[in-house]
């Protein structure tokens, strides 16, 4: 509860909040002169925002050379660590975890099950941009569709399309299930990517997920060569 406290004491101020939005959005290192510049306020005042956030760990940072001389400059980024915040307090990875390892208890029948279920749930979730939509979707309209669900359930998302739009090259900069997979990361991945077909397939036809990166081999982010036929 006292961190919970102190995070929310930490992300009460606007310009702190919104700094760290920007950080979340970046997919990237920043510097102190990025935020002062991107937010118009003088290197020291964004340096104190940057400290007060590593205070609570929803960033860290590290000292790196330049190559250019001189002192060595300081870098943020967002931390790996999971915040979560509950009042009162509620353990939903433990209870995920325990759920994993049930239905993984039950063998081929369990495994299949939950690939099921995350087809199932990465499709109720596009299905519930579409309700709205107009009734003939172009493939804009379709990969918008998808880009806002992705950014919904939290993947942190980028899209690069190929030319004749039958290639979707879709990156995740943050994965929701990431501290579950780092135990049991066949399983979990495999069910992320039933999701993710899910999701594409709700609004694309002839679909094909490859995967290629992935963060529980070490990589910065998952990336996916997605085959699509409008």
């Amino acid at each position: 509860m006292e961190q919970t406290l102190k995070i929310t004491n930490v992300l009460a101020d606007p310009t702190r909040y919104h700094i760290y939005q920007y950080i979340v959005k970046q997919h990237k290192e920043v510097i102190v002169q990025e935020i002062a510049d991107a937010f118009e306020i003088h290197p020291n005042v964004a340096r104190m925002h940057l400290t007060k956030l590593q205070d609570v760990s929803l960033i860290t940072s590290e000292t790196k050379k330049t190559g250019k001389g001189g002192r060595p400059g300081r870098t943020y980024k967002l931390a790996d660590e999971v915040i979560q915040l509950h009042f009162p307090y509620r353990d939903y990875q433990l209870l995920a975890k325990i759920a994993i390892e049930s239905m993984m208890s039950l063998g081929e029948a369990g495994e299949k099950a939950l690939f099921e279920t995350g087809r199932s749930f990465g499709s109720e979730l596009v299905k519930q941009q579409t309700m709205s939509a107009q009734p003939y979707l172009t493939f804009n309209d379709k990969l918008a569709i998808v880009k806002n669900a992705a950014t919904l359930a939290g993947f942190s998302p980028e899209f690069q399309i190929s030319e004749d739009q039958t290639t979707i090259y879709f990156q995740i900069h943050n994965c929701p299930f990431k501290e579950l997979a780092k135990h049991n990361s066949s399983t979990i991945c495999s069910m992320h990517n039933a999701y993710l077909l899910g999701m594409f397939n709700s609004v694309f036809t002839n679909v094909q997920l490859v995967e290629g990166e992935n963060m529980i081999n070490g990589c910065d982010l998952c990336s996916y060569r997605v085959s699509v036929t409008d």
